[in-house]
């Protein structure tokens, strides 16, 4: 796929880059370049191929997902501007 000077120039001001008009017909090739790879990679033959999230098979390490109290509470509530009986104190906004 081939992309043109002016296509160059609608893609630099959708992404908010200022261009200049000389090096517009660089650009115009760098992206005939980046759809031409691109094009190259759908040729791949990914049939029976699993999808990966990264390059070195790991398993992320995992917590068990319990609740606590985060064993801390005084300090927690030592940001709070106004705290009362463990809990934080907001203003009442209900009439």
């Amino acid at each position: 796929m081939s992309i043109d000077t002016e296509t160059a120039r609608r893609v630099a001001k959708l992404a908010r880059i200022k261009v200049e008009e000389d090096a517009l017909p660089a650009l115009a090739q760098e992206f005939s370049a980046i759809l031409g790879f691109i094009e190259q990679l759908n040729e791949v033959d990914v049939e029976g191929v699993e999808p990966m999230t990264s390059v070195t098979p790991q398993r992320l390490k995992r917590r068990e997902d319990v609740v606590t109290d985060g064993s801390q509470p005084q300090a927690v509530l030592s940001n709070a501007p106004d705290a009362r009986e463990g809990f934080f104190a907001v203003p009442k906004v209900v009439e």
